[in-house]
């Protein structure tokens, strides 16, 4: 299995000759070179994670491709077809098995209201949270994809989160916040987190893959 970061939240992972995405939202840019895209999963309704404009071009390439998103995500994407899943479920989108954890996004501040959210286990070992700090318990994570930098980001917290899940690999996701002094910060403190339970932690640029 491969995993390619591109900007912010949005992840490729390639196994087998076929592709599921993760958030393709706002600040990503169009995705190119799709082949055989046999799933897409959006964590939350938040535009950083997902568009019309991202989700119309994968369903015009892939007119069939199944959407899987808590429910909040598919009242907010009336108009496209999704299958609504929740923490616990479990899906098998050939080849890749996935299993969802959570259930809520992170608080931002309490004037503004709490939207679903569901983490994705991909295969039993690729871990992503989306905007939140659900960890998958009783998984042992080859690979995390860990939140870096967001209004409801403290960066003691998902060091914590990293220290909890102890990966045994970790590079950092939604990095699109901050600046690159910023991002060179949390990855180091990320790096000390991901090192305390053996691990190791890659600083994955845009575009940038590491395979499982």
């Amino acid at each position: 299995m491969r995993v390619t970061k591109h900007e912010h939240a949005c992840l490729r992972i390639e196994s087998e000759g076929r592709t599921l995405l993760v958030d393709p939202g706002g600040f990503t840019l169009p995705l190119h070179d799709l082949r055989r895209v046999v799933g897409v999963v959006l964590t939350h309704e938040h535009p950083d994670h997902w568009t019309p404009e991202h989700l119309q071009r994968i369903v015009d390439a892939f007119p069939d491709v199944p959407i899987y998103a808590p429910a909040g995500v598919a009242a907010a994407a009336a108009g496209f077809r999704i299958s609504v899943v929740s923490p616990g479920d479990r899906v098998d989108v050939e080849p890749f098995t996935l299993e969802f954890f959570g259930g809520t996004h992170n608080v931002i501040h309490s004037s503004m209201p709490t939207v679903d959210n569901v983490g994705v286990l991909v295969d039993g070992t690729f871990y992503y949270p989306g905007d939140s700090y659900a960890v998958p318990a009783g998984v042992e994570v080859g690979l995390l994809a860990a939140p870096i930098g967001a209004p409801w980001l403290k960066i003691g917290e998902a060091m914590d989160f990293v220290l909890e899940v102890a990966p045994r690999r970790a590079f950092g996701t939604h990095e699109m916040t901050l600046s690159r002094i910023g991002l060179d910060m949390h990855r180091q403190r990320l790096t000390w987190a991901t090192e305390q339970g053996g691990g190791e932690f890659v600083a994955l640029e845009p575009g940038e893959s590491i395979d499982l």
